[in-house]
């Protein structure tokens, strides 16, 4: 089996607007880059892509969600979103900011004083933008060595920071520069708890579900995935896919990228999100100042890092949002910043800048095309 127990974040986590209700585009060229990805030697068994522009939602597919059947993905199956969780962390500690329970200024030091103290002067917003060189729990090679002994055991979020906290940050003083942690997003939902006195599972149901209606979202503690779901897969050109879809607890990478979603319900949570609708206005301008950083994997375009979110500055115009891979699955989704127009896609295999022969290329020409039918080319 070629899915790699290596250190990295792909390993769990991550390795101009319009408005109105006109009809998409016919998106030929989404269509064929599908397809043409899903025939690479290397490439996703399916894909799906919905582009919603208005009150208007156009789907392309290719291929299928389980090889074992001929059925293509469709908008009410459930994803591994992977790092795209680290945007539902965002929003909800963003809600609590604009609440007034937590400030982007608080320290880790303030709420949580049992992590090191050479952490401590590290902010909530520098954890949300990746600039706070917490280091990484998935470069360590005892969590390495844990993953592989048992990849569907449960670790606590505690547990999982416990790898790298006799490490110092990796680079002072905090908010110098961008380097991508997935131990970040661990934190800031420790955080989000501390402030709140409630779970992040409870933040979760309280900020963003329930508000947005979303009721086939959630973040498990187990392999299990409810159907129906798309199987994940590991592809090695050659070989036939192996699936992979139970094969790691998602609560390994916890609110860094443990959630599952279906594509309709992350289409509806990006509109929102990316348009500041569950933040006061204050909150949303702190949220979009920007640093020069890429999503993992890289989105469309000119990549920019804000608060829980990405700018991708595409030949088209602008998006924000999130990507994430995960074994067995990658993800795009983004919307303009009014959340009027919108895209989101995803493939049932992971596929980042490991993948050998020319599926990265591939899958993110399809997120440039499916970017250029949400904003009307």
């Amino acid at each position: 089996m070629a899915l790699a127990l290596a250190a990295g974040a792909c390993l769990l986590a991550a390795c101009g607007s319009g408005s109105g209700t006109a009809a998409a585009p016919a998106g030929a060229a989404l269509q064929q880059q599908l397809d043409h990805l899903v025939a690479m030697p290397g490439g996703p068994p399916g894909a799906i892509a919905t582009v919603q522009i208005g009150n208007r939602v156009r789907t392309e597919t290719a291929g299928v969600g389980d090889t074992a059947g001929d059925q293509p993905i469709t908008l009410d199956d459930t994803f591994r979103i992977a790092s795209v969780s680290k945007a539902y962390n965002g929003a909800v500690a963003l809600a609590l900011v604009s609440q007034g329970r937590l400030s982007l200024d608080d320290t880790i030091g303030k709420w949580l004083p049992d992590l090191p103290r050479s952490w401590w002067p590290v902010t909530l917003a520098q954890l949300l933008q990746h600039t706070s060189g917490v280091p990484d729990y998935i470069t360590s090679p005892a969590f390495v060595a844990q993953l592989k002994a048992d990849p569907t055991q449960y670790l606590s979020p505690t547990q999982i920071l416990g790898f790298v906290t006799d490490e110092p940050l990796a680079f002072e003083p905090p908010g110098s520069r961008y380097e991508y942690s997935d131990s970040e997003n661990i934190v800031v939902g420790l955080m989000a708890e501390a402030a709140a006195g409630a779970t992040y599972d409870a933040l979760l149901h309280q900020e963003v579900y329930g508000p947005l209606g979303l009721t086939a979202t959630s973040l498990p503690d187990t392999v299990d995935l409810p159907e129906p779901y798309v199987r994940g897969y590991d592809v090695e050109a050659g070989q036939p896919p192996t699936d992979v879809s139970l094969f790691i607890n998602p609560a390994l990478a916890w609110a860094s990228g443990g959630m599952i979603a279906t594509p309709a319900e992350l289409n509806t949570f990006i509109r929102a999100y990316a348009r500041g609708a569950l933040v006061d206005p204050s909150t949303r301008a702190r949220q979009r100042t920007w640093v020069a950083g890429e999503s993992g994997p890289a989105g469309p375009g000119t990549n920019s890092a804000g608060l829980g979110i990405y700018r991708y500055r595409t030949s088209c115009g602008t998006l924000y949002g999130a990507t994430g891979n995960y074994p067995g699955y990658t993800t795009f989704a983004a919307a303009t910043p009014d959340g009027s127009r919108s895209t989101v896609v995803m493939v049932n295999t992971q596929v980042n800048t490991k993948s050998s022969n020319g599926e990265y290329a591939a899958l993110r020409q399809a997120w440039s095309d499916a970017a250029c039918d949400a904003l009307g080319r």
